[in-house]
Parts: C-alpha cells; structure tokens; sequence
C-alpha cells in the first residue's frame, strides 16, 4: 500500500474542523457503526403526540490523527508495525439517507467519503489500534457507498416504545415484542455483537479487540461491510437473532464473493436483559460458522517443508468451514457507570478470514459519564484485553508466515498481546466531540522481542 500523503492531512482536518463548527442538532449518544436509540416506553396518549418520521437525512464526520513513538524492535518482517516514530491521520464524512415507503419499513442509503492511513498501513497488531482505519488507505479522499438496506418492523403487541429519529432510524413507534428483519449492505457488526459501552470507533473506545470481539471473525470486504440478510426476535426480556453474509471473495480483499453467497456465514446471537440491584443490564451469546476458500496453518506447514519455502495459508486454500463463539456483557453498576466484557474463541487451525489474526480474546473495561463533574455529556473509558493465537498459529508465524494483518517474519519467542486503552471524550458542543485516546500494547503481533508500543490519539468527531 501506498504512504501517507501529509499533504491530505490539512484538507482532512479542514473538514472535519469545518462540520465541528456548523450550527447542527443535538448530537445523539451511538452504540455502534449504524446505531438504533434506545427505545423508551410510551403511554397511548404520548404515543398519540409521535409524529411519525416519513424521510430524514443525518451526517458525520470523524478525524483521527494517532501518534506511534519510536519502540524497541531487534528484527521486522513484512507485517511489522514500523519501529520508528511515525504518525497517521483518517478522515471520514458521511450521510444517512433515509426513508420510510411503507408502515414499519426503511430504506437508507449512506454515501460515505475515507481518507487516510492507520498506522503501519493496519499491520502490526492483531487487535489493532484504529477502529477508524481500514486495511487498505489512500492519500486523496475517495467515495463509496458504505451502506445500504432496507428494514421492516413487524409489531407483535406489549409496551409501545417510542424511537428518536437516529443515524440510520426514523422517528416513529413500535412495539417491545417485534419482529426486525434486515437485507442490504450493512456491516455484520451494526446488528450482531453490539454492546452500549465498547462498540463504536467513533465515540468511545477505538481498538479493534475491544469495540468487537477479537475472534469474531466476522464476514466482511476491506471496509468491514458486506450483503446479508438478517432476522431479529423481540419477546419480552429476551431476543434471538440470526444471519446469513457473504464473504469476501480472497480472505482480507475488497471484492466480496460473486455469485453472491457462495462463500458464506451464519451468525446466531441470544440476548437476555435483566436488572441487577436496580440496575439495567445484557448478557448476549454468539455462535458462528463460516464456509469459505480458507487455508489451515498446519497444511501450510507441511507443504513449507516439503518445499523448502515459506508456508503460506493461501497456497493450501480449499472449502472448509471456520466457527466461533463469543459472549458479550454490558452491566450498569449505578448512574453513569457502566461494565463491559467480551470474550470469544474460534477455531484455531484454521486461517483468519475477514478480521483479524486473534483465536482467542477477553476483554473488560468501564465506562464513566461526566455527569459527576458537571459534565453529562463527557465520557471517561478504561479497557483492557488479553489476544491469542493458537499453538499451530504461532508456529505458522514463526516460520515466517504471514497472516491478515500481522507478520514479523519470524517469531522467537510468542506470548499473549496485552492491550490497554483508556480515552476521555470531551463534549465541545452538543453536536460535537473531542477526544483524547492512550494505547499501551505489550507484545505487538503475539512477540516479545518487540515493543511495548505506546500509540495516542486525538479524534475529532460531530454528527446532525
């Protein structure tokens, strides 16, 4: 990939500065890429006052600038993190455009402009540290369409709740049992593996092995979006949801599978809402299970050997099946503090597809809102999460294998990559967000002979 053109990094920042100072609505708390608000219940005489939304068009804009100071590194491969002081910057606007043709459906179309770079060009680290940054950038801005699909609501009775119009929702009413059903280009994320406190790159924490579960290999393009279809259950206090997503054609690639379906996942998820000493709180369990072109490490091992080359993942691909499972926590301990955890294993002879290199992740971490300082609107998070790869994984990487985004090309001594991240996000306007971010990794890419690696960050965030 091509390096970062510092000359982009005034026009991104112009931008973002630009859309930070319009007079805009009040800025709407997300929960992940493509948020629904949180429903609130209504009496039918509230409910008779909701105007129900028939069109709305919303936006954002997000600019990340990350700094990586210089770190010890005895050797490099081609995946490696640079070791020497580098900084890069992302940037990205997009609008959500939407409208309702009948009762309980949407259609919403989100035209989307990137810019920029992570850091090391997105190598270096399986759970890597921009949430924000794609596995592939460019120096002038491009476009694409990030998102677009249609939703039906079905309503099947209980408390009417009320929804708030939403970056990719419609002001309007529904019913606490329901059923949502989903079909377009989304990312497997906007629906599945959610969590309130630890899920959106945009406002909260930024590393990938804390927004999403590090080994949920979930199906994807280079962008993190994909085509599926999607079915969500609501009865009571709890929900079951299940989809069906095409992969991308090459594991890590920015084609995805044509004839559409052909290389697939299922995703399935359970969720359970419960109070817990008065407080609101979810338990969610996933399970899936991917059949693709996928290699597996010990197949690249042994062909490596007989050869006399260098094992690669790729050159032993068939149709195979990869699964997982994951499980997801958010907890509200008293008023403004929230726990989350995440954990998750998959399969781990079997190559990563379409995330990242991690077979097993746990990760927990709080969430504090400012309302204790005067400052409602701010939020404080601290997060920390422990990533492995597998025996025969590691191996793979020490003969000198490369996987989704990491690759020292060599591996002599492997441990677990520790993360820690803690941010605080500052609310310059109700429309408008600043944020301070402080990763620490130990052991970038599962290797103890480089790092630790400290990265920092500041995000420029406003959406309408």
């Amino acid at each position: 990939m091509p390096a970062s053109s510092l000359t982009c990094l005034p026009f991104a920042a112009v931008a973002a500065i630009a859309l930070l100072c319009a007079p805009h609505a009040t800025l709407a708390q997300t929960s992940g890429p493509t948020p629904q608000p949180t429903p609130v219940p209504v009496t039918p005489e509230q409910a008779d006052q909701v105007t129900v939304e028939q069109w709305a068009i919303h936006g954002q804009t997000t600019y990340t600038q990350q700094l990586q100071p210089a770190f010890r590194s005895p050797f490099a491969g081609p995946q490696s993190l640079p070791a020497d002081a580098n900084g890069r910057e992302t940037w990205d606007a997009t609008l959500y455009l939407g409208f309702r043709p009948w009762q309980g459906a949407e259609i919403w179309f989100n035209p989307e402009a990137d810019q920029g770079f992570g850091i090391g060009n997105s190598f270096g680290v399986a759970g890597y540290v921009s949430g924000e940054a794609y596995k592939l950038g460019q120096a002038d801005p491009y476009y694409r369409m990030a998102r677009a699909f249609f939703r039906q609501t079905i309503d099947l009775g209980g408390e009417t709740q009320k929804i708030d119009s939403d970056l990719n929702q419609l002001r309007g009413l529904q019913t606490a049992n329901r059923v949502v059903l989903t079909i377009g280009k989304v990312s497997v994320v906007d629906i599945f593996d959610t969590n309130k406190y630890a899920h959106d790159p945009r406002n909260d924490f930024l590393n990938w092995a804390i927004i999403d579960a590090g080994s949920f290999d979930y199906a994807a393009d280079a962008w993190g979006t994909t085509y599926g279809a999607a079915a969500e259950w609501y009865q009571g206090r709890y929900a079951a949801r299940v989809g069906l997503f095409d992969l991308s054609n090459v594991p890590n690639s920015t084609q995805l599978t044509l004839p559409l379906l052909r290389q697939t996942q299922f995703v399935a998820e359970l969720e359970e809402n419960h109070t817990l000493w008065d407080e609101p709180g979810k338990i969610k369990v996933l399970y899936w299970l991917s059949r693709g072109n996928l290699g597996t490490y010990s197949d690249a091992l042994a062909l490596a050997y007989a050869t006399g080359t260098t094992p690669s993942v790729l050159a032993v691909a068939n149709y195979r099946s990869k699964y997982g499972v994951a499980f997801n926590l958010e907890q509200q301990i008293v008023t403004d503090l929230g726990l989350f955890m995440k954990a998750g294993w998959s399969q781990g002879g079997v190559q990563q597809d379409d995330f990242t290199d991690i077979n097993a992740s746990i990760a927990m971490g709080l969430s504090l809102a400012g309302g204790r300082w005067g400052r409602p609107d701010d939020t404080v998070g601290l997060a920390g999460v422990i990533n492995e790869i597998s025996a025969v994984g590691s191996h793979y990487l020490a003969a000198g294998g490369l996987g989704g985004i990491v690759g020292d090309g060599a591996l002599y001594k492997s441990g677990p990559e520790d993360i820690l991240e803690t941010y605080y996000s500052f609310a310059a306007f109700s429309w408008a967000k600043v944020t301070a971010d402080y990763q620490y990794v130990v052991n970038p890419a599962y290797n103890q002979q480089r790092g630790p690696v400290s990265v920092f960050a500041l995000r420029l965030h406003a959406e309408f």
